[in-house]
């Protein structure tokens, strides 16, 4: 019998790399890495099923049909030089509850169903979370014709993997008798380990607005205009960027300028044009935009002031997602009921619930990492972690079983 880690390791070794994990959606390991968790999806009693758009599912019925169904999972594929846990953790934790609700023979009066999500990165397409979307009821026939590095639309790469793209409608969810879905990942930061606690509840999952961010001044030579004459475009970047960072400071949320690029970018040239990128996140969608008014007048002033012109170009927005408080009491007297600390935190990184949150109640549950490393092939999680985090989530399966039935019981 594998654990969850040693799972999480031999999926590892199904990478497209011969170095480092490479997994991306709908590669050759991909497609392999499915047939790998299917295997151990019907080991654990699952029946299991591909959908149209290539996310795994595996079902253990309560023996009713028209039984609503709660869902637990996250993705399985991953960006290039991966580690191991991103992802893969939540689906592996998932085998493992079905695996202990047979061993303990636990009676569920709702149908369980684990999912290994096809395309959360968003790498090989250029769209994130494109297997949740899918789910959700988001994808149109426009979204077939997204390409790849090499060009091949998302239609022909599902097509060569064995799926079928012109019905990915059949992939959604949307009308379906939900519970809920339950999503339990590595943290991906470092609170939980500088708190020493091997668990934390997700109350929210950040809202996010992203910007491309243009100022345009005057180019002139670096040893002959006097600084008193300029229109320096990067100068004034410098000072839109720092008043960025003071807002976000001030707020308690938090923004991010993960790109900047000057034109025309010589030793000895004053910059007329740079571009930037924008990242702003919270919990709080009101007080982001609230946030976002005061950064966009902020920045005029300081366009004016300096005698340049800024423009603001926004290509991203998520709206926060909030966990359902209802579940979080679950996971809260779950992890209580094992003697260690309640820690709840806001979740900064996107995740599949937060398409799930569109059609049904969710819930998330963190992992401790080391060092809060993600996205790095030094990802850890421990053996122990892992076994708290699938006692964590199976008694809270249990509170909810009982719950459940007792409402029907009443309703009859």
């Amino acid at each position: 019998m594998y654990s969850v880690i040693k799972r999480c390791e031999e999926l590892a070794k199904v990478s497209d790399s011969p170095v480092g994990i490479s997994r991306l959606y709908l590669s050759p390991s991909y497609r392999k890495g499915l047939d790998l968790v299917a295997s151990w999806m019907q080991d654990s009693g699952m029946i299991t099923r591909i959908d149209a758009v290539g996310n795994l599912w595996g079902k253990l019925s309560c023996g009713d049909e028209n039984a609503p169904t709660l869902i637990i999972g996250s993705h399985l594929d991953t960006i290039p030089n991966a580690g191991k846990f991103d992802g893969v953790l939540g689906v592996m934790i998932g085998i493992e509850i079905v695996t202990k609700v047979q061993k303990e023979g636990l009676n569920l009066p709702f149908n369980l169903e684990i999912v290994g999500i096809g395309d959360e990165e968003g790498v090989s397409f250029d769209a994130s979370m494109l297997g949740s979307k899918a789910i959700v009821g988001h994808w149109t026939d426009d979204t077939l014709e997204l390409t790849n590095a090499v060009g091949e639309t998302l239609e022909k790469a599902l097509d060569s993997n064995g799926f079928t793209g012109r019905d990915y409608r059949k992939a959604s969810r949307v009308g379906d008798n939900l519970l809920g879905y339950w999503e339990i990942h590595m943290e991906q930061g470092p609170v939980l380990e500088s708190e020493d606690l091997p668990v934390g509840i997700v109350t929210a999952i950040a809202g996010a607005r992203r910007f491309k961010v243009t100022i345009e001044g005057e180019a002139g030579h670096a040893g002959t205009v006097p600084m008193n004459l300029r229109h320096d475009a990067l100068a004034a970047a410098a000072e839109v960027i720092l008043m960025i960072e003071k807002n976000a400071q001030q707020h308690n949320l938090v923004a991010t300028v993960g790109h900047l690029k000057t034109y025309p970018g010589a030793v000895n040239v004053i910059p007329g044009l740079v571009e930037f990128t924008v990242d702003i996140r919270s919990d709080n969608d009101a007080l982001k935009e609230k946030v976002m008014n005061l950064i966009f007048h902020t920045s005029e002033g300081i366009s004016m002031q300096r005698d340049v012109e800024i423009y603001w170009k926004d290509y991203h927005w998520a709206p926060a997602r909030h966990c359902h408080p209802d579940f979080r009491i679950l996971f809260e007297e779950s992890i209580a009921q094992q003697k260690i600390h309640v820690r709840s935190l806001v979740s900064g990184a996107g995740h599949d619930a937060m398409s799930f949150a569109e059609i049904t109640d969710i819930a998330m549950l963190f992992v401790r990492c080391k060092g809060g490393i993600s996205h790095h092939p030094d990802e850890y999680v421990s053996e122990q972690d892992a076994e708290i985090a699938v006692n964590t989530t199976f008694i809270a399966l249990e509170k909810l079983a009982q719950c459940y039935a007792a409402k029907q019981s009443i309703n009859k």
